[in-house]
């Protein structure tokens, strides 16, 4: 008679965990929902829209429009000897991307505490979602500020592209990396502290002002030498900065920044999955 084989299963549910799991093999395992997640975020954003994806044209465009009439022509502020447009549009392009995995992700837990309150599926999979969907947003931008970077380069216009634009896929990286885990850390607190998504409304467009969007890093340097610290340490800084100078040839960019970077964002990150997943065991409680 043959020996019962033991029953195999694909996950196995246990009480308690090590916060320090991060479930990698769940996420692949559940990669097609990922897929479905993204896909309902992009026809959802465009469900009973007249323009559909002609929005993440306009809405650039415009503000592009607003921070050369504002910044450029009335405040009059230095752009690095750069077409006003050109790098006005490289910085929204940028911050856009980020502030979107920020303030999305920052919300997933009350956003989504009936479908996690039904079925299991690993909670990490709907910020990650997030990230990927808004990488099509930020791709279809990026269109939009490659198609002006040539009318200007062929209008004579001081853009110098050069090697450095190769480390873009980095730069892409630690701007998606910085936005979830920032998200991800905003949104296991606000499952008690619900403040918090009032604070990150306004937070994050302050926050935008000491980001180089709207000046370069050298004008800070040059003008406001004491206060400078505030702007230079911010890690979207160097990201912008290193993305104007790889595309444009202009920015106040060091290898060494972008690694300090590199190195606060990764810690960032690391903290905001422990805290995701520690709080996403019991969020179903408080909120």
């Amino acid at each position: 008679m043959n020996e019962a084989l033991p029953d195999e299963w694909d996950i196995e549910l246990t009480p308690e965990n090590n916060i320090l799991d991060l479930k990698l093999r769940d996420l692949w395992h559940y990669r097609d929902l990922l897929v479905l997640l993204v896909r309902r975020d992009f026809v959802s954003f465009y469900k009973q829209t007249i323009l559909g994806p002609l929005w993440f044209f306009i809405q650039p465009l415009f503000t592009t429009i607003i921070y050369t009439f504002i910044f450029g022509n009335l405040a009059d502020i230095p752009v690095d000897h750069l077409p006003q447009p050109l790098f006005y549009l490289a910085g929204i392009t940028t911050w856009n991307y980020f502030s979107d995995c920020l303030t999305k992700t920052s919300t997933v837990f009350t956003t989504n505490a009936s479908l996690f309150g039904k079925v299991y599926f690993p909670r990490l999979i709907v910020p990650l979602s997030i990230v990927v969907s808004n990488l099509i947003r930020f791709g279809i931008q990026m269109v939009l500020f490659l198609l002006m970077m040539a009318f200007y380069a062929l209008k004579g216009a001081n853009v110098h592209p050069n090697l450095f634009w190769l480390l873009f896929p980095v730069l892409l990286l630690l701007m998606a990396m910085l936005g979830l885990g920032l998200g991800m850390i905003v949104s296991a607190l606000t499952t008690k502290y619900r403040d918090l998504s009032f604070l990150l409304a306004f937070g994050i467009q302050l926050m935008m002002y000491l980001t180089t969007v709207i000046y370069p890093l050298s004008y800070v340097k040059a003008k406001y030498p004491h206060y400078q610290w505030l702007v230079e340490y911010n890690p979207m800084t160097s990201i912008i900065e290193a993305f104007r100078f790889g595309f444009l040839g202009r920015g106040t960019f060091t290898m060494v920044s972008l690694a300090v970077t590199a190195t606060i964002t990764t810690v960032i990150l690391l903290a905001g999955i422990i805290i995701f997943n520690r709080v996403e065991r019991t969020f179903i409680d408080t909120v």
